[in-house]
């Protein structure tokens, strides 16, 4: 490892030109040709594994019926109701025009909501508000009357009120089109929707559904690269020039953390990686935990030539005395993202890996490229050493009140901790996005004025060809529907057995005390054969019944719920279906259960990684110590910055979400830099200088106290960017991560230091008092 330092002093063009060479062939594979090769998956499903169960189960029941892929046009007229003659005009134009977005199946809206009823012998079933009709007051009189009596559209796609309603277009997208298909659709109703609105002033169009939903998924990815990468590299600039007051340093190191990231988007291609939402997020990861080597190996460069050494010396000394300390940092960075493999959310696995990659690709970049490109440039050095003074001023000041600080801190930490069990696990795939996104505010419109966002599919199958003919099976599931009903969160339920007591009651001449189920199964086949034959094309029966009629699908919703409240809501069905002793079989599924699952799910499966890299790192920090007891020490400043800032984030919110579950494996492997640094000069100074407890606490202040803290504003800022994502996802984690990074450098310079002077034999023998020396960072000791 030295002989490669050394060849990068000494022949800093080779290193170069090997370097340029490594970077153009891993940049390839993001490209062929010219053309960006990397994938980015853009559904909502790339955050379960292939083999999540309830995603499998969702497939079979998407696969069993119709598709939910679905783009909901939100309609709401200024004038407070949707019944009047413009508004029903443009919703009927709206229905039609639908029904030609490229694969499109089936739209419905209250104008094409398929209306039954008697005239004298005859049953009519026909739109409820026809193209070719006259809208006058007494006929939008009388749709407005059906319509707010129909239990299949009132909460459902119309409000209660009348006030708004919704275009439902469904779209049935081949998988292996979704990439691309999903923007295509997305541009298009836009394109529609704004067209509409210039033509109709006096409605508000929104765009909401699962379509619209994957496509902010990646327009946010897109704003987020575009805006906050950049973003980031200028604060980097910004704050290294600021602090190291040395603006060549700071270029060579920008410079350095782009090397990084491109090569790892690059090597990330080559491995045949995609890219998702919070994938997106890398590059500022990568680019934030690589400054922090530079900063080490220049930080410790100005102080060698402020000493008065030679540059090729001093770039040799802060290489040599860096690379152990920097090479223990990356390892256990990269283990600590590489935890994220045990997410059960593909996205994140992807995340931890590319992070890990970019992590490595940093210190190699960091002990090569780094010292070539010092040795070729100018790099102005400041002649005030400022920062030192105020390093050994604060050491002075923790050495002095030791028992207070680790009394004072002990506190804080516990006050903190003890407010952990508040935390809630609550996962609403709606609220990933942040209420500036247009989808999350056209999906909180509908959930405050039509109906939740909270839904369940419950698929009931008969376990018989045409048991949907059976009464008692109808009957069975009525009774399960009345029960649903009588939740006090239920909104909505969209069932076969509403319509086949509409036809029965239209049988009757609309006589209302026949709504009710039929009682033998002729009656039943003859009123369901009568639907399907009287349906329009795209408007069959195939959403609610499988095509062996042996199954029918209930699709329930409810009012906004959290993650557990939903869990809690599946268990109770479950529960209840089976107290029931049927001969039935019941299928649950939705987007809302599989976001419930993932959180809790994800919970448990990162503790377990975190669990497996605190062991992997400890042992290592152990070796590379050569010492048990620090090694042991070190957990106590390594585990508690999480648990303090988890307890903070009670405090603050209490709802712990997808991005949330991993940052304790995220941090995990961050926070232990600032120990491994701290340690390693506190080690050197008992062991190699024989110093005393307080005089090599104050050794390691001033060696790496300044890099730290550098280090750590820097990290800081780069996860408050990603915080600023609109993307929940990403911005709680990115401001989790910022949280843990600062409680992390608080106690590693306040508790770290005073436990170790309590624990040490000098602080038990009695000599406490503050030295009258200061420890040089070249280990030598000077007097006062």
């Amino acid at each position: 490892m030295h002989k490669l330092v050394m060849n990068s002093i000494t022949r800093p063009w080779t290193t170069i030109l090997f370097t340029v060479v490594l970077i153009l062939t891993s940049t390839m594979g993001a490209f062929q040709g010219f053309t960006w090769s990397i994938p980015f998956k853009n559904d909502y499903k790339v955050f379960f594994r292939d083999d999540n169960s309830y995603l499998n189960d969702f497939l079979n029941l998407q696969k069993t019926y119709t598709k939910s892929d679905n783009v909901a046009i939100v309609i709401a007229p200024n004038s407070g109701t949707v019944f009047s003659k413009d508004v029903l005009q443009a919703i009927g134009e709206l229905t039609e025009q639908s029904w030609q977005f490229e694969h499109s199946t089936r739209v419905d809206s209250i104008t094409n909501f398929q209306h039954s009823y008697a005239e004298q012998d005859t049953i009519i079933i026909e739109d409820l508000v026809p193209l070719d009709i006259s809208l006058t007051e007494a006929r939008i009189k009388q749709i407005s009357q059906v319509a707010l009596k129909e239990p299949q559209l009132v909460k459902s796609i119309l409000a209660e009120d009348g006030s708004s309603t919704v275009v439902n277009i469904t779209f049935t997208i081949p998988e292996a089109d979704m990439t691309e298909a999903v923007p295509k659709i997305a541009n298009a109703t836009e394109l529609v929707v704004n067209e509409f609105a210039s033509r109709y002033p006096n409605i508000d169009f929104m765009l909401s559904g699962i379509v619209t939903m994957n496509n902010s998924f990646q327009d946010i990815a897109i704003a987020d690269t575009a805006t906050r990468i950049p973003a980031m590299l200028l604060l980097v600039l910004v704050l290294l020039s600021m602090l190291t007051r040395s603006v060549s340093a700071s270029v060579i190191s920008l410079f350095i953390i782009i090397v990084s990231v491109v090569t790892t988007i690059g090597i990330w291609g080559w491995l045949g990686g995609e890219l998702s939402s919070p994938t997106t997020t890398a590059p500022i990861a990568i680019l934030t935990l690589a400054v922090s080597d530079c900063v080490h190996v220049i930080t410790s460069y100005i102080k060698q030539i402020r000493q008065g050494n030679a540059k090729s010396a001093a770039i040799e000394h802060s290489i040599k005395s860096n690379i152990r300390p920097i090479f223990l940092t990356s390892v256990t960075t990269a283990i600590g993202f590489l935890t994220m493999n045990f997410s059960d959310s593909p996205p994140f696995v992807d995340l931890g890996n590319l992070v890990a990659i970019g992590v490595m690709l940093a210190f190699w970049f960091t002990i090569t490229l780094l010292p070539a490109l010092m040795t070729l440039f100018p790099l102005e050095v400041s002649k005030k050493n400022r920062n030192y003074e105020l390093m050994d001023l604060f050491a002075s000041f923790v050495i002095r009140y030791y028992k207070r600080i680790f009394f004072i801190t002990s506190i804080i930490m516990l006050s903190a901790i003890i407010q952990l069990p508040k935390n809630q696990l609550d996962d609403d795939f709606v609220e990933y996005f942040d209420k500036s996104v247009p989808f999350r505010a056209a999906a909180n419109f509908m959930e405050a004025n039509i109906a939740g966002m909270t839904t369940l599919e419950l698929s009931f199958n008969s376990g018989k060809a045409e048991g949907i003919n059976d009464p008692k099976f109808l009957a069975f599931i009525d009774q399960f529907q009345i029960w649903l009903s009588s939740l006090e969160y239920t909104d909505h339920i969209n069932s076969i057995t509403h319509t086949v007591k509409r036809l029965n009651m239209n049988m009757h001449g609309d006589d209302p005390s026949f709504y009710r189920l039929p009682e033998s199964k002729e009656q039943v086949a003859q009123y369901i054969l009568l639907l399907e034959m009287s349906l329009p094309i795209g408007l069959d029966t195939n959403n609610l019944l499988n095509v062996d009629k042996s199954a029918t699908r209930v699709t329930v919703t409810f009012q906004d719920l959290t993650s557990n409240e939903t869990l809690e809501l599946e268990n109770l069905i479950k529960t209840r279906f089976e107290s029931l002793n049927s001969p039935y079989q019941l299928l649950i599924a939705s987007p809302s259960l599989m976001f419930s699952h993932i959180g809790a799910t994800n919970i448990m499966s990162m503790l377990e990684g975190s669990t497996t890299a605190l062991v992997l790192i400890s042992m290592l920090l152990i070796l590379a110590l050569r010492s048990v007891k620090i090694g042991l020490l070190s957990l106590i400043p390594n585990l508690t910055p999480a648990a303090v800032a988890f307890g903070v984030w009670a405090l603050y919110s209490g709802e712990v979400g997808l991005g949330l579950s991993v940052v304790l494996g995220v941090t995990l492997g961050i926070i232990v830099d600032d120990t491994v640094h701290f340690l390693t000069r506190y080690q050197h100074a008992r062991k190699e200088l024989r110093y005393n407890a307080q005089d090599a606490i104050r050794y390691a202040f001033n060696v790496v106290g300044t890099a730290l803290t550098t280090t750590t504003l820097i990290l800081i800022a780069g996860f408050l960017v990603m915080a600023t994502s609109s993307l929940q996802v990403n911005s709680e984690m990115g401001l989790m991560t910022a949280i843990t990074i600062s409680i992390a450098l608080l106690i590693d310079f306040l508790f770290l230091p005073s436990l170790i002077l309590l624990l040490s034999k000098s602080s038990k023998s009695g000599n406490l008092a503050v030295s009258n020396t200061i420890a040089e960072p070249n280990g030598k000791i000077s007097k006062e």
